[in-house]
């Protein structure tokens, strides 16, 4: 009996434990960087609140494809359920309200995408939250993701990442049928430096998934080995198209 007792005991007090650390973290930090992709918005402020927190305003004044806080970096934010509004900058105009979930201790690439004006149903500002699981490369490589955060463009693209020089896309395809509003998983290439014989980084092709005709044809020149990027699909502004272009996102230098 004395030692089911203490079985009982213990059992007890892990599980206080347990309750005690799962709020202890709710009241814990985040840390993300937030990206303005909304193509028909002007500059915004963006608040974060939570339940356990006065609302802040974290980042201020984000035109399109503005990046905060500058690359590499992240602020840090309240974890557990945050909700995050947005507004035209020096106003009190909402643009948009959702509400995201971040985990103690992680980092997340949160994305505003859509359009800021309203439709038949509703809101069409999409937010995208994306845990930055960011890998450390193999010796000698570096390693790219995609995010698909462009409302005009295909529903999925393909992606094709090769070294230069390159002709154009070919198969294989490095990244295949991503959705809009999703993430890749990280893809490593050894690293391509500059020298006097063959033209230095890769070219990044973007198709309409199954269609061989790039909306994209970008260069990109990571500048050492080890070097991690995310890749973000984005509307032309106030256009009908995706952007020729993406935008880079420095993971690790």
């Amino acid at each position: 009996m004395s030692r089911l007792l203490q079985a009982l005991s213990l059992t007890l007090a892990l599980a206080a434990l347990s309750i005690f650390a799962a709020s202890c973290g709710s009241n814990g930090q985040a840390r993300i960087r937030f990206v303005q992709a909304i193509q028909d918005a002007s500059a915004l402020d963006i608040d974060v609140s939570n339940s356990n927190v006065t609302p802040t305003q974290d980042f201020t004044n984000i035109s399109f494809l503005g990046v905060q806080p500058n690359q590499p970096g992240y602020t840090s934010v309240p974890s557990g359920s945050d909700t995050l509004t947005g507004f035209l900058t020096g106003t009190t105009t909402q643009v948009f309200s959702d509400t995201v979930g971040w985990a103690d201790g992680s980092q997340y690439t949160v994305i505003a995408t859509g359009f800021s004006e309203t439709g038949i149903n509703g809101s069409n500002v999409v937010i995208l939250s994306i845990p930055d699981n960011i890998p450390t490369p193999p010796a000698g490589d570096v390693s790219f993701r995609v995010i698909h955060a462009s409302p005009s463009g295909p529903s999925a693209v393909d992606v094709y990442i090769e070294l230069n020089p390159s002709s154009g896309p070919g198969l294989p395809i490095t990244i295949q049928s991503l959705a809009y509003t999703q993430a890749s998983n990280y893809v490593s290439f050894a690293f391509n430096p500059n020298n006097d014989t063959t033209p230095p980084g890769y070219t990044v092709y973007v198709t309409a998934s199954g269609s061989m005709k790039p909306i994209i044809s970008e260069p990109i020149y990571p500048a050492a080995a080890g070097a991690v990027r995310t890749l973000v699909l984005t509307d032309v502004q106030d256009g009908t198209t995706m952007n020729s272009t993406f935008l880079e996102l420095s993971d690790l230098d």
